[in-house]
């Protein structure tokens, strides 16, 4: 018989290293050509360094025009005011009409609405100016520049891709029997495909569903930056969990061939039934299986080498355990 046991059980995330915050960095404004990066991938930038430079030749002859617009309306405005000041002063006395009084208080607040006007769109323009210059939202680490001087870019365009804080992640998957066995906060282990350098991470979030086709669940796994952990290397962690409860079975019983991983079962008509398992690990009493067979199949532990599959036999159960 296949028999549960409390044991230490490997479970392995696979996937890929990931920037924790991956961020992408875009024209904010209406684009247009580049001209100048002051930047390269791989770099370390600071918040509000300025990573790129539009073409800026139409804007700034824009703002300095509305600029001088804005004084004009500023001095038309202060005259005004002092017109109408003066209205004020003699109308007092009859020098001037109330009509014409009221006509410079008319004047007055017009030019004041002018300036008003004028200084709304100097703002505006020096904006636009502003994000002719395309600033790191945070620090960080580029991972990838998409844009080349000369370029001549959309409202939208993403131009770099910052990895912000510099914190990496590994993003993985397990199946779905193993995602129960994680906590947050787990100790894991990781190594980069092709490596043998153990990476030391956590487990920093667990994923609320299974992917009903793959039937695996995500995992997150922070680690501590590291040049080697380069976003989009292939990686796998392993943590052990105490006391799981997995089919343990002797070596024997497992076989191997073209297929794969399988065991032999006799059923209810004493039939040798062939059965592909999932192997997740091997503990001192034996194989701990994952997926494959339960605690009431009858596994042949020995000798199934020398069985065909649909032969009768004569079954003598093993105590289990």
């Amino acid at each position: 018989m296949a028999w549960p046991m409390s044991v230490g059980v490997p479970v392995v995330p696979i996937g890929t290293i990931g920037a924790r915050f991956d961020t992408p960095i875009g024209v904010e404004g209406d684009g247009g050509r580049v001209a100048a990066i002051f930047v390269e991938a791989a770099d370390h930038v600071k918040r509000g360094q300025v990573l790129a430079r539009f073409d800026t030749s139409v804007l700034e002859p824009q703002v300095a025009n509305l600029q001088a617009s804005l004084e004009l309306a500023r001095a038309e405005s202060d005259l005004a005011a002092a017109e109408y000041h003066r209205a004020q002063a003699v109308g007092a006395a009859g020098a001037l009409s109330a009509e014409e009084t009221e006509k410079r208080r008319s004047n007055s607040v017009t030019a004041a609405a002018k300036v008003k006007v004028a200084a709304a769109q100097l703002a505006e323009a020096q904006a636009k100016l502003a994000r002719a210059q395309v600033r790191a939202p945070g620090d960080g680490t580029l991972l990838t520049r998409t844009v080349e001087v000369g370029q001549t870019v959309a409202p939208g365009a993403t131009l770099f891709r910052l990895a912000e804080g510099n914190e990496v992640e590994l993003r993985g998957e397990v199946s779905e029997q193993d995602l129960p066995l994680l906590k947050i906060g787990q100790d894991v282990n990781v190594r980069l495909t092709g490596t043998s350098t153990v990476y030391p991470g956590r487990v920093r979030l667990l994923g609320a569903v299974i992917d009903p086709q793959t039937r695996l669940g995500v995992v997150r796994v922070s680690l501590t930056p590291d040049p080697n952990l380069r976003p989009g290397a292939f990686a796998r962690a392993e943590v052990t969990v105490s006391n799981a409860q997995r089919i343990v079975l002797p070596q024997t019983a497992v076989l191997t061939d073209d297929k794969g991983s399988y065991v032999l079962v006799v059923d209810a008509q004493n039939k040798v039934e062939r059965r592909p398992v999932k192997v997740s690990g091997m503990v001192a009493s034996g194989v701990t299986i994952a997926d494959g067979v339960g605690e009431k199949d009858r596994v042949v532990a020995t000798a199934g080498a020398f069985l065909e599959e649909g032969e009768v036999v004569k079954p003598i159960l093993a105590a289990g355990g």
